[in-house]
Parts: C-alpha cells; sequence; structure tokens
C-alpha cells in the first residue's frame, strides 16, 4: 500500500518513513540536547565541532576532523564515546603503520593447533584515527570497507561491526612533512569535515580559569561522564526518529541544486558528487533534530553545506595559486542558488 504524503508547513509534501507524535519526538530528541549539554561542559568553546561531532553520530556517518595540536580532536571524541556508552579505540596512525594492526590478523594457535582471529582496534564503537595522513595509502585503505560496508575482511572472512561505528580521522591541517594525501575516494566516506580552530579569547580566558582551579578538562570528562548521558537503546531511537524527520520536496531539490552547481563553478574542477548529495540530506535532518524540529529548514542545508561539502571538491589550479578557498566557492554557489520559501 502507498504511504499518502505527509504536508509540511510550507504545504510541500514531505519524505520520511511515516510519521511521530510531536511529543514521542521531542522526548527522544530530548537526548541528543542532553549529549550537547554534557559535552559543553567537558569542551570549552567548541560548540560548532561539538554539533557537527553529534550530526556525524546521529546521521551514521563519519568525520574528519581538522585542527592543529592541543584544540581538543581526542578529547571530543572520547566525552562523545563516553556519553553514548560506547567503546573507544585510538590509533595512532605512522608510516610503518600496516594494514592488519587496524583490522587484526590470524595467528596459529600451537595449542589447539589451528588458526585463531586476533581482532584489531577497528573492531569498537568509536574509532580514532589519529594524524590518518601520516600512514601510506594500504594502510589507510584498510578502513575503506568498514567505513562504507560496516564489516572488515581478514585473511578471505567476513566479519561484522557494531551498528554503531563511527570513524573520526584527525589530521594536522599545517604539518605536510611525511604525510601521504587522503585519497579523494576516502575523503568522499566521510560525511563531514570538521574545523577545530583556536578557541575564542573568552574561551581560552575561561579555560584557564578552570585548571587553574583545578577543573580540568579531562577531570570533567571523568567525573560528569562518569556515566552514560544516553541509555541502553536510545541512541537507536534517536538515528530511527532522524529517518523521519521530514524534507519537503522544495528542500530535497535546493539540496540538488547546491550539489549540481558546485559542479559548474569556473574555479571548480572536481564538483560534489551524488553521494554528496545524499550526505548533505541525512545531515540536515540530524541537524533538524539536534533542534528538536521534524522537519528540515534551509537553514539547516545552508549550515551544513561547507563541511558536507568541502573535502570532496577540488579547485582548478590556477585558481588556487590565486588563494581561493573553496568555502569561499560554497559561500558563492549558496549565493547563487535560489532558497525555498
Amino acid at each position: 500500500m502507498n504511504e499518502k504524503p505527509v504536508l509540511g508547513t510550507d504545504g510541500q509534501a514531505q519524505s520520511g518513513s511515516g510519521t511521530m507524535p510531536p511529543e514521542v519526538f521531542a522526548r527522544i530528541t530530548g537526548g541528543a540536547r542532553r549529549v550537547r549539554e554534557a559535552l559543553s561542559r567537558v569542551i570549552v568553546g567548541q560548540s560548532e565541532a561539538i554539533d557537527l561531532a553529534l550530526v556525524t553520530l546521529l546521521a551514521g556517518g563519519h568525520a574528519l576532523i581538522e585542527g592543529v595540536p592541543g584544540v581538543g580532536k581526542t578529547l571530543l571524541v572520547k566525552a562523545l564515546a563516553r556519553a553514548v556508552a560506547g567503546d573507544f579505540q585510538r590509533i595512532q596512525f605512522t608510516p610503518d603503520l600496516m594494514p592488519a594492526d587496524v583490522t587484526g590478523t590470524s595467528v596459529f594457535d600451537l595449542r589447539t593447533q589451528e588458526f585463531r582471529l586476533v581482532r584489531g582496534p577497528i573492531f569498537t564503537n568509536f574509532l580514532l584515527a589519529d594524524e590518518i595522513n601520516r600512514a601510506p595509502a594500504k594502510t589507510q585503505s584498510a578502513l575503506l570497507e568498514a567505513m562504507q560496508e560496516r564489516q572488515v575482511t581478514i585473511d578471505r572472512e567476513t566479519c561484522a561491526l557494531s551498528p554503531v561505528f563511527v570513524v573520526f580521522a584527525t589530521q594536522n591541517p599545517i604539518e605536510h612533512q611525511g604525510t601521504y594525501p587522503l585519497p579523494e575516494a576516502q575523503k568522499d566516506r566521510f560525511l563531514i569535515k570538521i574545523r577545530m580552530d583556536y578557541p575564542a579569547a573568552e574561551d581560552e580566558n575561561e579555560l584557564a580559569r578552570l585548571v587553574a582551579k583545578g577543573d580540568s578538562p579531562e577531570r570533567r570528562l571523568a567525573e560528569d561522564l562518569s556515566a552514560p548521558v544516553l541509555q541502553s537503546g536510545e541512541l537507536e531511537q534517536l538515528r530511527a526518529a532522524i529517518a523521519k524527520v521530514r524534507v519537503s520536496e522544495a528542500i530535497s531539490g535546493y539540496i540538488v541544486s547546491l550539489a549540481r552547481e558546485t559542479r559548474q563553478h569556473a574555479a571548480v574542477w572536481v564538483g560534489a558528487g551524488p553521494r554528496a548529495t545524499l550526505a548533505l540530506l541525512s545531515a540536515s535532518r540530524a541537524l533538524a533534530a539536534l533542534e528538536e524540529r521534524d522537519f528540515v529548514a534551509p537553514e539547516d542545508v545552508k549550515a551544513l553545506a561547507a563541511p558536507v561539502l568541502e573535502h570532496r571538491m577540488l579547485l582548478r589550479p590556477e585558481f588556487e595559486m590565486e588563494g581561493i578557498e573553496i568555502r569561499e566557492v560554497i559561500n558563492a554557489v549558496l549565493e547563487a542558488v535560489e532558497v525555498p520559501r
């Protein structure tokens, strides 16, 4: 039986698998607000990074975190894992790291005279791939199957990963010596790119004041997040609620138009592909739910356009030489495409 379209506030037909009573939706999405508040108590002055990390988790994607050392990249992922009762593993990527160090391997057990599987750190919920661009492509590619298929193949044996499997990969934007740039195909697997900049002056002063009082972020992580914020099953409920966030035909058309406009811009060599279109749609749904709305607004799409699209686009060399940045191009695209009313 065909489902009757749901009309949104703009009178447009809405996409989504059914509806959810507003009070139920508000109760479920309130869990995301509690996680956001808990992370804000631990991490000072990175509200945008916190929201983007939550969008990544709620949308079931992966994130590339870019920032100089010391801005709290590891702390953010640790705090998020603890807030939702997830297992956390960290891999320090180095030039001599092998794929088996990530996925695991089969070893011969002398006692049983059989091979047994020794699982690597990828078998977790939250994987922090620290300085991912320090490992060669062969090792970087060990993550591809896991990120796309939520499974790992080791010696021809395929092992399923947890439904809650999120990769947060970090890289230093100013250090290029001894690094291996991520292939475009791998960058496209990341739902969002999170930029973690230096904190504002007032936030850095607040951080210094807290540490001087003995109230460091690490202490807050241990005490404020000693128990998970979300209980068992609540994350699955949140993701189910996000699947019911309504997307009007006008909004989905707006998202498609943005992606297609990136392919036509004079400064762009490679524009955003269809996977970017779907990523922007799913991320916008997650952001709407984070704001406790059951429909996607144009503001959600505009807020996520740069984080979702920038790592998927390549500029023409002549424009790069002129100092043009991808975010400038994305802003121009946002201005060029008509916003639905």
